[in-house]
């Protein structure tokens, strides 16, 4: 089971959902971009210790260049996505801003087929269309 991608999956969108729900609430009477670094604090102390009690930390010289360039426009990525979601938090329900925090499902599927070369049969595009049908109907009012 813990050798499972599904496993992993299911268990991340458990977290995103506690996230969303969490963070509706907590960003609350919070200017949003200062409950995001609060947010990037707990998490990267949660990472140290996650590394120390495992045993996994390693080398910064033994990364390549071309994961620290991509690494680092991954971590922009994410904290442009997070002060998006917190901003969106702090307007909008959290049971239609999550679902279109969620069109990136979509997204990463065309980024996927563009950029990397991956190739999925019709069924799974037929999904991927279908979930983005689902993030414009939950975010009718």
């Amino acid at each position: 089971m813990f050798e499972s991608w599904q496993f992993w999956a299911l268990l991340a969108a458990v977290f995103a959902a506690l996230t969303a729900v969490f963070a509706k609430v907590g960003v609350q009477g919070v200017n949003s971009d200062f409950a995001t670094l609060i947010r990037t604090f707990v998490i990267i102390g949660a990472l140290c210790l996650f590394l120390t009690v495992t045993g996994q930390w390693q080398s910064p010289s033994e990364i390549g260049a071309k994961s620290w360039i991509f690494l680092v426009l991954s971590g922009l990525a994410t904290g442009a996505s997070w002060l998006a979601y917190f901003r969106a938090l702090q307007i909008g329900d959290a049971a239609r801003v999550a679902p279109v925090d969620k069109l990136s499902v979509v997204l990463v599927a065309v980024f996927a087929a563009i950029f990397l070369g991956e190739r999925m049969a019709f069924i799974n595009w037929v999904g991927i269309v279908l979930i983005g049908c689902g993030v414009v109907l939950v975010a009718i009012r």
